[in-house]
């Protein structure tokens, strides 16, 4: 399924937080399992696998193409950014190859 990657490292006190906010509310929409410390999200074009660690939230994306890689960093980035509405977030997104 996954041809295309990416992943980021967002620095944040409150990665536990936001991890179980974006799952709680995108388990509305797609098949999302999550605890504290990580979550996945099945979208239509790919996955998120999310891990919170002490100050630090990594988002790791899988997608079918470029196309859906794009799209997915873009609706986890804005909903993240919503949720931390009250820190700016450094999202950055790295593409990746599998290791």
């Amino acid at each position: 399924m996954s041809d295309a990657h990416a992943h980021t490292a967002v620095p944040t006190q409150q990665a536990s937080k936001y991890l179980q906010q974006l799952c709680k509310h995108f388990q509305h929409k797609v098949k999302a399992s999550f605890d504290e410390a990580q979550g996945t999200l099945e979208f239509e074009a790919g996955r998120a696998t999310l891990r919170a660690e002490s100050s630090v939230l990594k988002i790791k994306i899988e997608a079918r193409d470029e196309d859906g890689l794009k799209s997915l960093e873009d609706v986890v980035a804005r909903h993240l950014e919503r949720f931390a509405f009250r820190e700016k977030l450094a999202i950055v997104w790295t593409e990746a190859d599998p290791a």
